[in-house]
């Protein structure tokens, strides 16, 4: 039996895998475009997008080794449908939900290493950094650790979450977008029982509400303009969040230092389904992103469930304050609602695809139904292209 996600993914596969022929062809990393800068870009505004859990698994591995024609990983290709929305953000964050290996031993579910080669496809898509903190961190280890944060060095994208020393550890990641100085920070509740490695506590930041306003405080003193807070949380396969997830975003979004909240915006992962936005005290929460990549994925009851490859990019404009010290704000919130067709291993903009018919229609309303599901757009959130 073909279930509708097979559908939509077999209706995309021809579509998707002539455009990834061309882009398998281009060895080298396509830059950002030049772009006339936007209207709002002489106020000071600007575009911060945000995307969920990459997860490779060995198919996932296998797409990629396939793409790279047997020599080596080429991970671009499977990312190509992201990079319009992704390039074109002043500043832009994903999630690498697994640590690397080295040498060929590569690695899925359960204790995943993957190839360094991710990094490299992360920062041609356009990504400036990624949150590394989840329940995977501690798959290999201090060195599993050690080989991602080097390897996305290398790519020249910046992360949050995880670290190879005690100094990095409490030191903010800050990214540049426009005239901003952004905090971007990164936790994860567990470690799926894996002990963190010997004599290092510090080399996975884990999810603790005194600890995040903390740090929160310290980058706004260091002199962040915007914090941004990445939390690998919540039920997985749930696509409503759970109490712990509205509790911790009431605490986290209700934190302030004299009138201004520590913390502007909240990321969430983990869930592997897309979860609601929105905004709490003021503040927008993003509960659940879902997996940007990951292969086809077993649900709790043991059961394939498509919602596994479904997933969206967050995307907010921020505006400067009026006055110095006051708060930057958020002046538009969108969501733009992807699908990870696992047969032709493309992400697929799903806004961009509804020429392939009404199955691909169903999977963007019930994607859209769930991120609305908590009256975000009354607060103004709008589905975007």
């Amino acid at each position: 039996m073909i279930t509708r996600s097979r559908q939509v993914a077999l209706a995309l596969t021809a579509l998707l895998t002539a455009g990834a022929a061309c882009q398998a062809r281009d060895h080298e990393p396509p830059k950002r475009p030049a772009q006339a800068p936007p209207a709002a870009a002489d106020d000071g505004a600007f575009t911060l997008v945000a995307s969920g859990d990459v997860l490779p698994h060995d198919s996932v591995i296998e797409r990629a080794r396939f793409d790279a024609g047997g020599n080596g990983y080429d991970f671009r290709p499977m990312l190509a449908g992201a990079r319009p929305v992704v390039s074109r953000a002043d500043l832009a964050l994903c999630h690498m939900e697994t640590v690397y290996g080295a040498n060929g031993d590569y690695s899925g579910y359960p204790l995943f290493k993957s190839p360094p080669e991710v990094a490299k496809a992360l920062a041609a898509t356009g990504y400036d950094g990624c949150s590394t903190a989840s329940n995977h961190s501690a798959d290999d280890g201090a060195e599993g650790i050690r080989r991602t944060l080097d390897a996305l060095d290398r790519a020249g994208v910046r992360h949050a979450g995880t670290a190879r020393t005690q100094g990095e550890a409490d030191t903010a990641t800050v990214l540049r977008a426009g005239r901003a100085e952004v905090a971007h920070l990164a936790y994860t509740l567990h470690t799926n029982g894996r002990p963190l490695p010997a004599g290092q506590p510090w080399a996975v930041g884990l999810l603790d509400e005194e600890r995040i306003v903390a740090d929160a405080r310290a980058a706004r003193e260091a002199g962040a303009d915007v914090v941004v807070v990445s939390t690998h949380w919540g039920t997985e396969w749930q696509d409503e969040p759970d109490q712990d997830q509205l509790a911790l975003a009431r605490s986290l979004t209700a934190a302030r230092t004299g009138d201004r909240p520590d913390i502007d915006l909240v990321l969430g992962t983990h869930a592997h389904v897309p979860q609601a936005y929105e905004k709490v005290n003021g503040t927008w929460v993003v509960y659940g992103m879902g997996d940007q990549i990951a292969g086809e994925m077993v649900n709790a009851d043991g059961a394939r469930d498509p919602r596994g490859n479904q997933s969206t990019i967050g995307r907010f404009t921020f505006a400067p304050p009026a006055r110095p010290g006051e708060r930057w704000k958020v002046t538009r919130a969108e969501f733009v609602p992807q699908l990870f067709d696992v047969d032709a291993g493309r992400v697929v903009n799903l806004n961009r695809a509804l020429g392939e018919g009404a199955d691909v229609r169903a999977v963007r309303d019930r994607i859209r139904d769930v991120v609305l599901g908590r009256g975000a757009a009354e607060d103004g959130l709008v589905m975007g292209e």
